[in-house]
């Protein structure tokens, strides 16, 4: 995918790049069917209060879509991430995967350590 902006660290949009909705992306984006909202509290590991806050900002900005049913008797919230949220947050994921090549190119060679699973870290 081609990034759009010509700085990519313009394309890390802030939406996305604080840690929980970053994590609420992801899970969302893998679920074709959407998640329940207990599923993805605890995919996440977060509270119902921060899950509310975090979703409340992804569906402001249009890139999730909530909804609302009963199955049975028991209220069900499901999230699913929108065609617009898709493009924007694959966007993301590009420029943010641009911006650590670079980092890790930047790193001399001699303060690197090869990590079993393939992840530098600083010696």
């Amino acid at each position: 995918m081609q990034i759009q902006n010509e700085n990519l660290y313009d394309a890390l949009e802030k939406i996305f790049h604080e840690p929980n909705r970053l994590a609420i992306m992801s899970a969302v984006c893998a679920a074709d069917e959407g998640l329940s909202f207990n599923e993805l509290k605890e995919a996440c590991n977060l509270t119902d209060g921060n899950l509310n806050r975090h979703l409340k900002v992804l569906e402001d900005a249009g890139t999730i879509r909530i909804e609302k049913k009963f199955i049975d008797v028991k209220p069900r919230t499901t999230v699913i991430i929108t065609g617009k949220g898709l493009d924007r947050f694959n966007e993301y994921l590009s420029a943010l995967s641009e911006v650590l090549k670079k980092a890790k190119k930047a790193i001399p060679e001699d303060r690197k350590i090869e990590m079993p699973a393939g992840k530098l870290v600083r010696a």
